[in-house]
């Protein structure tokens, strides 16, 4: 199993971290031909989803990678890639893949004061660490999603399909139950 992780800005080497601590190959895409490795899965990190939006359109990588989860690609989103993966974000115009049915609010939580840690339970692997920087949080969830964690009645965690978001950055923990979960969907998807 090969995980691509998007390592255009944000915290994709954590992320990297958790995949090696897991026994998973990765690679970082940086550039449109790095598409044309072999993979089974890709992560989306935290970071500045705007900045990463006009990123993924500047070096014509936006294209392929959307298309990609279309067909069926399982992809991990935590923060700008919750962003990034949601049909709508709330009174905002929506610039990313738009491939998942939820509906975001940006800095829900405030800007960085506003950024704090929590523990609660995620579906199907209990009590996880979450720690929230500027955090997203989904408002809505429509057709085909499954609402996996909640903290403060506020969902931060979901699956439609073979696409897993967190507004939380389990990278930034030791916890490595998360990114097992996603390595299972990929697993499960072969």
């Amino acid at each position: 199993m090969k995980v691509a992780v998007l390592a255009l800005q944000g915290a994709f080497v954590e992320h990297e971290k958790m995949l090696e601590e897991l026994g998973a190959e990765h690679f970082q895409i940086r550039q449109k031909q790095d598409l044309n490795r072999e993979f089974d899965g890709i992560i989306i990190p935290g970071g500045e989803s705007t900045v990463m939006a006009k990123l993924l359109k500047d070096l014509d990588l936006f294209d392929d990678i959307k298309g990609m989860i279309q067909k069926g690609m399982p992809v991990f989103g935590t923060c700008a890639g919750l962003i990034l993966l949601s049909k709508e974000i709330k009174d905002e115009e929506t610039y990313g893949f738009g491939t998942m049915n939820i509906v975001t609010r940006r800095n829900a939580y405030g800007r960085q004061l506003g950024s704090f840690y929590t523990e609660t339970d995620f579906k199907g692997i209990g009590k996880v660490p979450m720690t929230f920087i500027r955090a997203p949080y989904i408002l809505e969830t429509g057709e085909n999603v499954e609402v996996l964690a909640t903290a403060d009645n506020n969902i931060v965690a979901a699956r439609q399909g073979n696409q897993l978001v967190t507004a939380f950055h389990p990278e930034l923990t030791n916890d490595l139950r998360v990114h097992s979960y996603f390595l299972d969907m990929i697993s499960k998807r072969k």
